[in-house]
């Protein structure tokens, strides 16, 4: 019998993957850290992702270390804008330099602390094309630990199209 974990889907439509990748590219201007929250609805063990909201819509200074930082304080603005459109947080995700695996300072820190969120790990800056075999996801279990559904299982966990 499958777990809960193991049918786990994050759906995103071709059009916003496109944006997606494109802009979070482009934020890190080649030097840091870029990151968006995927916004939508869920639906049992599918999510499904209607609206994008990068990181330095919400906190100007996140991404100024070089590495993604929301200050908690930001997140205020996030929240009202879900209660405004009735849409949830479905997943978070950010880019790095090289590979997509989590850092200790993603696993000990998560966005949203909550279990069964997702977060995915873009490599190289998603600079293009991104390779789906190589894209990190993880789903937060609690007490930081996470369950990693990317790399080689990517294809049964993310959705880009439909």
């Amino acid at each position: 019998m499958l777990s809960l974990l193991s049918r786990t889907k994050l759906h995103i439509p071709a059009r916003l993957w496109v944006e997606l990748t494109t802009t979070l590219h482009s934020k890190t201007e080649g030097v840091h850290e870029s990151g968006a929250f995927l916004l939508g609805r869920i639906n049992g063990c599918s999510r499904h992702v209607v609206e994008i909201v990068y990181y330095d819509a919400i906190d100007s200074n996140a991404y100024k270390s070089g590495v993604v930082v929301i200050h908690a304080s930001s997140f205020g603005a996030l929240w009202a804008h879900c209660r405004e459109t009735e849409f949830q947080v479905v997943a978070d995700v950010h880019v790095h330099v090289g590979s997509a695996r989590q850092s200790r300072a993603d696993k000990e820190h998560p966005m949203i602390a909550q279990k069964r969120h997702l977060a995915l790990i873009l490599p190289d800056f998603a600079a293009p094309p991104v390779e789906a075999e190589r894209i990190g996801l993880y789903e937060y279990r609690g007490c930081h630990q996470w369950r990693n559904l990317g790399h080689g299982r990517i294809a049964r966990h993310l959705i880009i199209g439909i």
